[in-house]
């Protein structure tokens, strides 16, 4: 082959696998945590440690600017050090078996730091090796546009290589980035919330609804993997409950509750496990407030989130249901595959399958549920208006109406709200009968708790007593006066009725009526 038509790879690729590549700083916990799950998995698959002690620790040092990820799984053989963490894009990993495999995800970190330390040790080897990337040259060569040197050129230059000594029983793999240049990554509070959505972390305990959860995966012979992960010596879990809050972080307050969880799951057309999932009911089932952090229905793979919030929310009938809910969809079929950002699955036939049949669930299960508990929440509020209403109307029959308009006004508004209780009332009644089947549990729980308080069959729809021929005037306890002045102050009454607000209105009222008694 001849000399000048031999390719040429430049310098810039680095950048557009680490700066170019993530539109969010934080992916790169994601990914340093990823690379630690499979090697935790290794080690557990060669008796190096059981499953209930792989550890991935991280921690976040503001003051300092340094972050550390560390996990105590295999490690990487002294030999192998170079090859595999001066190498990318070429990963030991099997694509569809491991959560990493294209070897660029130890990358990120070179984007916000001035340098980058890889420090490992396996057992077996009293060997400690460290890799370290002097990222704050890597920048200024990039940013060099003088000279177009090749990206092999270029990592050769800025890498180097330091072993130690170490314990033969050693094994562990730690990420250090030392002088972090972005204050997100430094943000703990923001991290933790980060992580207990993304990271493949086990339910907490303050969510009840965990043992079910595993009881069900139990069911469908599916597990998903959770890895113990702590943050500054603290274990971190999902971010899950079962309160639903509104306001905003510095002042929320409980406005809601899950009542319920429902589990779905699909097969490919191999007969194959396709996806998995469950997502929550609530009470009042409307759109969840942001300061619920773990709100939408997120796509996961490994247990390992793959994009955002807003991932599956094209798929919906209705975008607005998407917040409706706290839910998960795990890809469970080795075919699922996340593209190399790890912001959705990339295109296969058991891609298309997976978006058409969780698209039919969204479109038949969640609108229909959504909108069922609407009918249920809205009929619910025309009773309560009703017997409310109701309240208000006998007591102004007891009191007196300020004049015959005013009576007139309130029969119409008792007679039209009594008529929307009634078809209120007729709804539930309907959507009571439908809800039979196993498959309307939600809708169910959901007429359980809200119709409770305001059960329709307890709904008074009678007149709140009889119309005397002659209505009641507020005037007619003015026996002082003669009918004429009853007159008079009956019109202002009305006046004063017509110009000020309600609350306004009464006090000057009763006011008047307490002069002229």
């Amino acid at each position: 082959m001849d000399k000048q038509s031999i390719p040429i790879i430049g310098k810039d690729v680095i950048e557009s696998l680490t700066i170019g590549m993530y539109e969010d700083s934080r992916f790169i916990f994601r990914e340093y945590i990823q690379n630690s799950a499979d090697q935790i998995d290794k080690a557990v698959r060669e008796n190096l440690i059981t499953a209930n002690e792989g550890e991935i620790h991280i921690n976040i040092d503001s003051e300092k600017r340094t972050i550390t990820i560390e996990d105590n799984a295999t490690g990487i053989s002294k030999n192998q050090v170079q090859p595999i963490l001066q190498n990318i894009a070429q990963s030991t990993k099997q694509r569809g078996v491991d959560k990493g495999f294209r070897g660029i995800g130890r990358l990120g970190g070179l984007a916000y730091c001035n340098k980058l330390i890889f420090e490992t040790s396996s057992p077996g080897e009293s060997v400690k090796s460290r890799l370290i990337w002097d990222t704050a040259q890597l920048k200024q060569i990039i940013n060099d546009r003088s000279e177009k040197e090749e990206a092999i050129f270029v990592i050769s230059k800025v890498t180097s290589l330091e072993t130690s000594e170490e314990s033969e029983d050693a094994h562990y793999f730690k990420v250090i980035l030392e002088d972090v240049t972005n204050d997100d990554l430094l943000d703990r509070k923001e991290i933790e919330k980060y992580l207990a959505m993304v990271a493949p972390l086990p339910f907490p305990t303050r969510f009840i609804y965990k043992s079910e959860i595993i009881k069900e995966l139990k069911n469908d012979s599916f597990s998903l993997d959770e890895y113990r992960i702590y943050l500054n010596s603290e274990q971190i879990f999902k971010g899950y409950s079962t309160i639903i809050y509104k306001g905003d972080e510095n002042d929320k307050k409980k406005e809601d509750e899950v009542i319920d969880i429902v589990f779905f799951k699909e097969y490919a057309s191999d007969g194959k496990l396709l996806f998995w999932g469950w997502h929550s009911v609530s009470e009042k089932n409307q759109s969840l407030n942001q300061v619920n952090y773990t709100r939408g229905f997120r796509l996961r793979k490994a247990n390992i989130q793959v994009g955002d919030e807003y991932t599956l929310l094209k798929l919906q009938r209705d975008r607005r249901f998407h917040f409706y809910f706290f839910g998960e969809v795990h890809g469970v079929h080795q075919d699922l595959i996340p593209n190399s950002r790890r912001d959705y699955f990339t295109e296969n036939d058991t891609y298309f399958e997976f978006e058409k049949k969780l698209k039919n669930y969204f479109h038949t299960h969640i609108y229909k549920l959504c909108y069922t508990a609407s009918e249920i929440n809205s009929s619910v509020r025309k009773i309560e208006e009703h017997k409310n209403f109701e309240k208000e109307y006998k007591k102004k029959q007891s009191q007196g109406f300020t004049d015959k308009k005013e009576h007139q006004e309130y029969k119409e508004r008792f007679d039209k709200k009594k008529e929307d209780a009634l078809k209120a009332k007729k709804k539930i009644e309907k959507i009571e009968q439908e809800a039979t089947n196993s498959s309307a549990i939600p809708v169910q729980k959901i007429l359980n708790r809200v119709t409770q308080p305001v059960s329709s069959s307890d709904v008074d729809m009678a007149e709140p007593e009889p119309e005397t021929e002659k209505p009641k005037f507020r005037t007619d306890n003015l026996s002082s006066l003669n009918k004429e002045q009853r007159k008079f102050v009956g019109k202002i009454f009305s006046i004063i009725s017509n110009v000020l607000d309600q609350a306004t209105a009464e006090s000057l009222i009763q006011k008047i009526e307490e002069e002229l008694k």
